[in-house]
């Protein structure tokens, strides 16, 4: 299995249009985890736009980027497939599929023109629907007497460290999600604010979606 780490991919689903010398671009965007998923999406809008022009695609699969596939569906070779993967690479984006539909203006733009124009269509729809960062923590159970809870919990509120539930027994338990490379040093200062009376145990990593923005100063 694929070790957890953060990646970048979209924020959701969604889909944007751009209007090049009067041919409509439309270009939807999908976050697929699987080459069957992005290939059940591209089916499905081929199907809803089977009148158009042209169903132009790129895709990103893995971690790694170990699936890249794109076509020009009829467009000149290298004109629209590649433009849009490219995109998506240079966004460092994973897990996504793009698919821009043309429907044809009657004013050809020339190999250069629809390399742009796939391109920007591929951009503005990213812009429009956000990326986001998944990053990878570790759940953290902290134990401590009901005496020291106060203190524990004004740590975690002076942090900024998501609370997400509390258990209330012969002790009480916070349960905390905290960033899985920080795990080691968060521990360490709660076993030093606690003089030692914390009990830490450790739970399973998961992704926890964080906003990004696309161009960061």
């Amino acid at each position: 299995m694929e070790k957890m780490r953060p990646y970048l991919t979209l924020k959701e689903n969604g889909t944007a249009e751009l209007i090049i010398k009067k041919s409509q671009f439309i270009c939807t965007l999908a976050r697929t985890e699987t080459e069957a998923e992005a290939k059940a999406f591209i089916a499905e809008i081929k199907t809803k736009h089977r009148k158009a022009t042209h169903n132009c695609f790129a895709y990103m699969i893995g971690l790694n980027d170990e699936i890249q596939r794109e076509s020009d569906n009829g467009e000149p070779s290298g004109t629209a497939g590649v433009p849009i993967l490219e995109v998506l690479k240079n966004l460092e984006l994973h897990n996504v599929c793009a698919v821009v539909t043309r429907y044809f203006g009657g004013i050809k733009l020339g190999a250069g023109g629809l390399i742009r124009a796939y391109s920007n269509a591929t951009s503005h729809a990213i812009e429009t629907v956000g990326i986001v960062k998944k990053v990878v923590q570790t759940e953290l159970a902290l134990t401590v007497s009901y005496s020291a809870f106060g203190k524990l919990q004004n740590y975690l509120e002076n942090k900024q460290i998501n609370l997400l539930d509390t258990h209330f027994a012969t002790e009480v338990t916070a349960l905390v999600a905290i960033d899985t490379p920080q795990v080691k040093e968060f521990s360490d200062q709660v076993i030093d604010l606690m003089n030692g009376q914390v009990t830490i145990k450790e739970g399973q990593e998961k992704y926890v979606e964080v906003p990004y923005e696309l161009y960061q100063n």
